[in-house]
């Protein structure tokens, strides 16, 4: 498939949080690099002069960009930017827009708007002469269960051919998750063990020490399960229990993906332990009687002759005790103990960190010094880096603009993770009360009954700790 360069980027909402938070510092980052050579055309509802856009912008790479402005870059993305005030719902906008736009023949559009919009946004698009050889980004949530993804992919696709469609999931980006995709597929002693013949299970942890921070509406509607493991949480999983892929090309992979998606199990209710940490109640914007989960662990399971019999186990939640993501990946105990120490603490483990750092450790036992033929636990390092430089913003803003989808959601891949999710958001479960700085509901722990204990991320090096309470 050919890729389509664009030459212009659209910027929809321009004057939101999204924008000021993630894509201001993103651009600034392009620019200073060199890689942002288009015009920059937003547009928004707000009456804005240019001049003010720009105080709107500085203003959100000082804050959330990765250090100093040099006045010299700033200078060169100003000089890019154009603003349009605009009514989503009134046609002279977007002809204002096609206007601004100028010769461009490629525009690259990125909805930083509720995916609410999104139907009326593009159908705008077309009828403003903005849609021929256009591309399109859009954010999640995409939709809110299987049926309204479906309406959304419609309304898309009325638009703009699936090729030219970037669904982000910023998990993608990230250089801790391609780094787990090279490790994965770039070692050869791997793939013998990668199977159920080798593997207990698998857990995946995404830990955060926070609350809503002040989005209590916003989280009261989406809740655990469709804000992270919908999309980065399934992600996650597609690509520990993939097969290897045909090749390294963008659809390659996301073919892998969606292959695994498929065989994952429609999730049980009974296999779904939903939480919410004592003063959720009492956020701005949340309900008063709200049921919505701020924890969520559940057990998937994949048909495949892979992993038949693997529990993959997944767990989110915030106002935990750190904010971290793990992966460990639990190793089944030697056929035979020949040492008379074993105590059953004993594991051989992959364990892949994303947050705070990017560590991919191995852990195994080995003697201790001295006559006696017993044991500890030891872990090694294999890889240990600091925070990233390029944000996923700014990697996957660069690959739309290239016509590069590989690190970006596909139509089936989305439609595939919510037919595993519906369940679980349709079943009348319970909603079980956890304490701020805990690990989440003791209920969870029965997902856990016949693969020992939670693996608590940034415990003891090398121990698999138990849940803390």
């Amino acid at each position: 498939m050919s890729r389509q360069q664009a030459d212009a980027l659209v910027i929809f909402g321009i004057t939101g949080d999204l924008v000021h938070r993630k894509i201001f510092p993103s651009l600034y980052a392009l620019e200073r690099r060199g890689a942002l050579n288009v015009p920059v055309v937003g547009i928004a509802r707000q009456s804005m002069t240019i001049d003010e856009l720009l105080v709107h912008a500085r203003d959100g790479i000082e804050q959330f960009g990765d250090g100093p402005i040099d006045d010299t870059v700033f200078n060169r993305l100003a000089e890019r930017l154009q603003y349009v005030v605009g009514d989503y719902a009134d046609l002279d906008s977007f002809h204002r827009l096609r206007k601004a736009i100028g010769d461009a023949k490629h525009p690259l559009h990125y909805l930083a708007v509720p995916p609410s919009l999104f139907p009326l946004v593009t159908a705008n698009i077309a009828a403003g002469g903005c849609a021929d050889g256009a591309s399109v980004v859009v954010e999640k949530p995409f939709g809110r269960n299987l049926d309204s993804a479906l309406a959304l992919n419609a309304a898309l696709h009325a638009v703009f051919p699936e090729e030219r469609i970037y669904r982000i999931d910023h998990y993608l980006g990230k250089e801790a998750l391609l780094n787990l995709t090279y490790f994965r597929f770039g070692n050869r002693f791997l793939e013998p063990i990668w199977n159920r013949e080798h593997v207990r299970s698998v857990q995946i942890t995404m830990a955060e020490d926070f609350g809503v921070e002040g989005r209590g509406g916003f989280y009261d509607e989406a809740g655990a399960i469709r804000d992270v493991i919908q999309n980065h949480m399934l992600q996650m999983v597609a690509l520990l229990a993939m097969d290897p892929p045909a090749s390294a090309d963008d659809e390659s992979m996301r073919d892998a993906k969606v292959r695994v998606l498929r065989s994952i199990q429609a999730v049980d209710p009974t296999n779904l332990v939903r939480g919410q940490y004592v003063g959720f109640l009492d956020e701005d914007g949340v309900k008063p009687d709200s049921q919505t989960e701020t924890y969520a662990a559940i057990r998937f399971h994949i048909n495949s002759w892979r992993w038949a019999g693997v529990p993959f186990l997944v767990r989110v939640g915030k106002h935990m005790p750190v904010t971290a993501t793990e992966v460990l990946v639990d190793l089944k105990r030697p056929p035979q103990t020949l040492f008379g120490d074993a105590d059953g603490s004993e594991r051989n483990y992959f364990r892949f960190q994303f947050k705070p750092f990017t560590t991919i450790s191995i852990g195994a036992r080995a003697k201790k010094p001295g006559e006696e033929m017993t044991g500890e636990q030891i872990e090694m390092i294999a890889l240990h880096q600091e925070p990233e430089e390029m944000s996923a913003y700014e990697r996957l803003i660069e690959d739309a603009m290239l016509g590069q989808a590989g690190l970006f959601a596909r139509v089936d891949e989305v439609e595939s993770a919510w037919q595993i999710i519906d369940p679980a958001l349709a079943a009348d479960t319970d909603v079980h009360m956890y304490q701020p700085g805990s690990w989440g509901p003791a209920e969870a722990d029965h997902l856990m009954a016949d693969c020992g204990a939670w693996h608590n991320p940034l415990s003891p090096v090398g121990m698999i700790a138990t849940p803390s309470r």
